[in-house]
């Protein structure tokens, strides 16, 4: 597939290509970028080239590492350095952990305060009044889709959860996926971040907000993460893989931003504060479980409800067989959780006692109302038993 650009709002812009990441100092100077605030994931190296090509624009860069899921403490410390840097743009490049970093940095470095003051749940949830700094967000791994959404998610320690900065003045104005940033991803990375992609896809589908504009993204990007999801953990991501599954990624972030989510990211959010685990392996745990108790319920207590025929569907979508049944779509997500070794939550850190609090936070959490119909608690607690 040739580049191609999409136009999403009016000052935001997608560019999708393999060797795109060329173009990003460019974009920035378009920006209005004099200085810029390079956010990285673990490996800042992988950055180089980018701060070479600003450097050689005469924009120079302060840096900013994020070497594991973000914090309200990670937000304070990079805001702090672009605030004493007098950073007039963000640019993040790495996983959804820096995505998210940059993401709240670009926003507090604009508006002042404190993240509290604006984090919904533990928060004040006062609204954002100013646009972000210009920000570019680049990822290189395949799962978030935190490229095109409006929220950042951040732990607090001392609440124990993971909440969300939130406003569409956080947009990125430019999100640039090059799928050439795949191919040397590690099996364990393509493999949470590609079943956190494909839950942020089927999530949406079968959604109470689903409709037409993001059932076609999810389609589409269901059917490409089915074809070289497993492929590309277990052999390897050639050229086909990488695109297929930026565009996952991709359409799954847009899905979400604009039909919702359900029960598995209502559980990781209060699990990623809990247990510390990658939220990734945290969605793969909890994918195939979670259909499979919606799929019940549906049948027990809403049997003209409009996700049910979505499940047959979603089965078709996954194994390619025409007569799948809504089970066998289920097994297939089973299946691949397996053979790409996800662990369960008890070997991430889970304990039975653990249980009753877990389901009181996911109950309340914010992705929870786009699930196709509310569980009850103890449907919520077989979810999670079956997740072990």
């Amino acid at each position: 597939m040739p580049p191609v650009s999409f136009e999403f709002a009016t000052a935001n812009r997608i560019l999708f290509g393999p060797g795109r990441l060329a173009e990003v100092p460019d974009l920035v100077r378009a920006l209005g970028g004099h200085k810029v605030l390079l956010v990285t994931g673990t490996n800042p190296a992988r950055a180089e080239p980018l701060r070479a090509g600003l450097e050689r624009l005469g924009i120079p860069s302060a840096s900013f590492r994020v070497a594991g899921e973000p914090t309200v403490d990670t937000a304070r410390e990079g805001t702090a350095i672009a605030v004493d840097h007098a950073c007039d743009a963000v640019v993040a490049m790495g996983g959804g952990s820096a995505l998210d970093a940059g993401k709240a940095i670009a926003a507090l470095a604009a508006n002042g305060g404190d993240p509290l003051d604006y984090l919904e749940v533990i928060g004040r949830g006062q609204a954002l009044t100013k646009p972000s700094l210009p920000f570019v967000a680049i990822p290189t791994t395949a799962g978030t889709g935190s490229e095109v959404t409006r929220n950042a998610v951040l732990g607090s320690k001392e609440a124990g959860v993971k909440a969300s900065l939130r406003s569409p003045l956080m947009l990125p104005r430019v999100a640039l996926v090059d799928p050439d940033l795949l191919e040397h991803a590690p099996a364990a990375v393509l493999a949470a971040g590609g079943l956190d992609a494909l839950s942020q896809l089927i999530e949406p589908f079968v959604s109470v907000r689903a409709q037409p504009l993001t059932d076609a993204l999810a389609r589409e990007g269901v059917q490409r993460s089915a074809r070289s999801l497993r492929k590309a953990i277990l052999q390897g991501p050639g050229p086909a893989e990488r695109e297929d599954l930026a565009l996952a990624s991709l359409f799954g972030g847009l899905c979400l931003a604009n039909a919702g989510l359900g029960a598995v990211h209502g559980f990781a959010a209060p699990l990623g504060g809990m247990l510390g685990a990658a939220h990734g392996a945290l969605c793969a745990a909890l994918l195939g479980a979670t259909l499979e108790v919606n799929l019940e319920a549906l049948r027990t207590r809403a049997a003209d409800h409009p996700a049910l025929p979505r499940f047959r569907e979603l089965a078709v979508l996954l194994t390619g067989q025409p007569e799948a049944r809504a089970e066998e779509g289920i097994a297939w997500v089973k299946a691949l959780v397996h053979d790409v070794r996800i662990r369960g939550l008890r070997d991430m850190g889970l304990a039975d006692a653990d249980v009753p609090g877990l389901v009181a936070k996911a109950r309340a959490a914010s992705s929870m109302k786009g699930n196709p119909l509310p569980l009850t608690d103890a449907e919520l607690t077989t979810l999670v038993e079956r997740s072990m």
